[in-house]
């Protein structure tokens, strides 16, 4: 196996430097195989199709939580910390930069379901980028309870696992994928964190692989049998099997990187079938049906989009009232032609979705679109002038609701979704930041006149 790999080795460097194009084609697919990947084993819902939209595009697909959308966006910049930091040869791997990895695929603070030490369930908050206060070790299939490190003993391991693993870069003794695979193995046993411990470990593998610049290695969610029952064999005194299975994925990766070299394709087998379960789930749910407009429908976006992009926005507007004696929001929108306005936020909000409703149960699916306009209008009393008060039209967006798919405007900008799709925060945010905008100008205009 290792006569093998060397082999390999030897011709992926014969073959350096790769040209331009083959170079980009090359680092986005590990990008996309390793983000999916991990993450996926940890129980990410993402599919391929959906993880490359959100990495490359910055799009989504499929009702997903906003947290896995963005720990993935957030393994992928962990990936590009990696890199960089693998790049600089003369720098050591150092607790702070592992438990910045830890604080980057995390994102913030959460909430997790976790079991005491007298085997009652209970609820603890995640913190990031901290060593663990409480044990973390686990049950497992065979009902048995594997002991990590302690949280008394994390720092001390942890601190001699980096002199470890610093000195045995200047000795050389072991490969690349071998002390990669040891230094995994290390770290898992002592599962400093209290949560992303299995992500953590990837990328450290990959930050040795990519120090001795060889290709990452990625650990296929389709393979998560093998990858822990190396583990465990490994936990009996066996870590060469642990180091085989290692050698077995860099070796995929090796090849995947020669065949790129020249010019071969990278495309798996599975590729376009991934693609084809993307199509089909944003078309619709995981069957593929497609989702057409009901009152159903009606509420889930009154629910999942209208309401969060409300609140949003008037959290967002907030930032304006220290310029202004008072504020005053209120929600207006068209029904067959004649305004209708609600000064109180809350209730024109229980109206809107009645409006809704009543709409759809007028016109049902006999009309293949119609179209609400709301208008979030706020009334400010200005500082400087607190007799004059100026009326502002700072929300102006269009909600369509169309047979198989709803669109949000403002202005001259129109975000188009299947009913299966969420508008997400990004998205909402873009939309708030052109009301921002355009509310400053208005606001600078009036005061300066």
């Amino acid at each position: 196996m290792k006569k093998q790999l060397e082999k390999l080795i030897k011709e992926y460097r014969e073959l350096q430097p790769l040209n331009e194009d083959c170079k980009k084609k090359l680092d986005k697919k590990f990008r996309l195989e390793f983000n999916y990947n991990s993450n996926h084993l940890e129980g990410n819902t993402l599919t391929y199709g959906e993880t490359e939209l959100l990495l490359l595009f910055d799009q989504t697909k499929g009702n997903h939580e906003l947290r896995e959308l963005e720990e993935m966006k957030a393994h992928d910049v962990a990936l590009m910390l990696i890199k960089e930091e693998a790049s600089d040869r003369e720098k050591p791997l150092t607790e702070k930069f592992i438990k910045d990895l830890n604080q980057t695929i995390l994102v913030r603070p959460f909430w997790k379901d976790a079991i005491t030490s007298e085997g009652q369930s209970t609820r603890r908050q995640i913190k990031i980028g901290e060593y663990k206060e409480f044990p973390n070790s686990v049950i497992q299939a065979n009902g048995e309870i594997f002991e990590y490190s302690s949280p008394q003993d994390t720092p001390i391991l942890m601190a001699e696992l980096l002199q470890w693993y610093n000195e045995e870069i200047t000795k050389g003794e072991f490969s690349a994928i071998e002390l990669a695979a040891l230094l995994h193995y290390r770290y898992i046993r002592i599962h400093p964190f209290d949560d992303g411990n299995g992500r953590v470990a990837r990328l450290l593998v990959n930050y040795v692989l990519y120090y001795n610049n060889l290709p990452p290695v990625i650990i296929k969610t389709s393979d998560k049998k093998e990858y822990l029952r190396a583990l465990q064999q490994a936990d009996t005194g066996d870590l060469q099997a642990f180091i085989n299975y290692m050698i077995q994925q860099l070796a995929w990766s090796l090849d995947l990187s020669i065949k790129a070299a020249k010019g071969e394709s990278i495309e798996e087998q599975d590729d376009w079938e991934k693609q084809l379960s993307l199509l089909k789930k944003g078309l619709g749910d995981k069957n593929g049906n497609v989702t057409k407009k009901t009152k159903v429908t009606v509420s889930k976006i009154y629910d999942d989009i209208i309401i969060p992009f409300i609140s949003l926005y008037e959290s967002k507007l907030e930032q304006f009232d220290n310029l202004f004696l008072t504020r005053n929001s209120s929600l207006e929108y068209n029904q067959d032609g004649n305004p209708f306005i609600a000064n109180n936020l809350n209730d024109s909000l229980k109206l809107l979705l009645d409006y809704f409703f009543e709409s759809y149960n007028r016109y049902g699916t006999e009309i293949k679109e119609y179209t609400t306009s709301l208008f979030l209008r706020n009334t400010f009393s200005i500082l400087r002038n607190p007799y004059k008060e100026v009326y502002i039209n700072t929300f102006n967006i269009q909600i369509l609701l169309g047979e198989n798919a709803y669109a949000i405007k403002y202005n001259n900008k129109t975000t188009t979704k299947l009913y299966s799709e969420f508008l997400t925060t990004s998205e909402m945010n873009s939309i708030i930041s052109d009301i921002g905008k355009d509310l400053l100008e208005k606001i600078e205009t009036i005061t300066n006149s």
